[in-house]
């Protein structure tokens, strides 16, 4: 995979699977305490961000119906294979409507190695703390052992969310997390929202 960047400005071009429901200005680089998030897996609990305190989370917001979160969610599995063991969490919480009759189908049909639940779009903006309602999907956020988040993309597609996206850039920042003795000592990418391409 050369990276998601490609696949998700080839979608955002075609229109094919985004939710295009912001703007943007600028990037603030500061830490935020990761906001409570309750996710709902089908048949289940509700299940909450809290449960993986003391693990590296990687959170992403997706679309079941995207070929290029699907493609994230390929690379989001591989790499908890990889780092689970040294205490990687991801979890996927699609955000399209009817996403609670599509994630068991998602999962399945994506062979994930994690767990895929839902919430609706509104709790996602909110947590993201977005100015607007506008996003391309998929999102990521990684968030430290203690409940920091370091970094998040931004509302839109721009420069820095095609870095963000990239396997390479991805795989730098869990292993960063991984690797830090303290939660206070990384810079994050915190944006409101981006500019558009």
């Amino acid at each position: 995979m050369k990276g998601l960047a490609l696949i998700a400005r080839t979608s955002l071009l075609a229109g094919i699977g985004l939710g295009l429901i912001g703007f943007g200005v600028s990037a603030a680089e500061v830490l935020r305490t990761a906001p409570s998030l309750t996710y709902n897996i089908p048949g289940k609990e509700p299940q909450t961000l809290e449960q993986y305190r003391g693990k590296v989370v990687a959170l992403e917001f997706i679309f079941t119906t995207c070929p290029h979160c699907q493609a994230a969610s390929h690379l989001m599995s591989k790499l908890q294979d990889e780092y689970g063991p040294r205490g990687l969490q991801v979890i996927d919480v699609a955000v399209n409507p009817n996403a609670d009759l599509k994630v068991d189908d998602f999962a399945r049909e994506q062979h994930t190695t994690f767990p895929v639940g839902w919430v609706t779009q509104q709790q996602m903006v909110s947590f993201m703390n977005f100015g607007s309602d506008r996003f391309v999907v998929p999102q990521l956020v990684l968030i430290d052992r203690k409940g920091l988040i370091h970094y998040q993309t931004p509302a839109m597609e721009s420069d820095e969310w095609d870095k963000m996206m990239t396997e390479e850039a991805i795989r730098k920042h869990i292993e960063e997390l991984l690797s830090a003795k303290s939660a206070g000592t990384h810079k994050a990418v915190h944006p409101s929202v981006a500019s558009t391409k």
